[in-house]
């Protein structure tokens, strides 16, 4: 399990042109809203488990937001929220 967690990338490190499938969310320590809150806004916009996400842009200052593609609709996330999405690296087919 632990050689599992290793190949994972949080969403939040990904650089643009990265192409994966979500493995879990995670709770995030560093938000200023609950992990709970955090989890149930990212379900809300189509991030979970087995959902296929690329990363389309990067924001000018500090990379900051990201533009992703996921279940076919566009959403910027900062990277702070990015974090909580585990990913891992593969085939992309939308």
């Amino acid at each position: 399990m632990a050689q599992e967690r290793e190949e994972l990338t949080p969403l939040g490190l990904a650089s643009r042109g990265y192409r994966g499938v979500i493995h879990e969310i995670t709770p995030l320590i560093s938000s200023s809203l609950s992990p709970e809150e955090i989890e149930r806004r990212l379900l809300e916009l189509g991030f979970s488990e087995g959902a296929e996400v690329a990363v389309l842009h990067e924001g000018p200052i500090s990379r900051d937001p990201i533009a992703v593609r996921v279940g076919g609709v566009v959403v910027a996330l900062r990277r702070q929220e990015a974090m909580a999405i585990l990913t891992r690296e593969g085939p992309y087919h939308a």
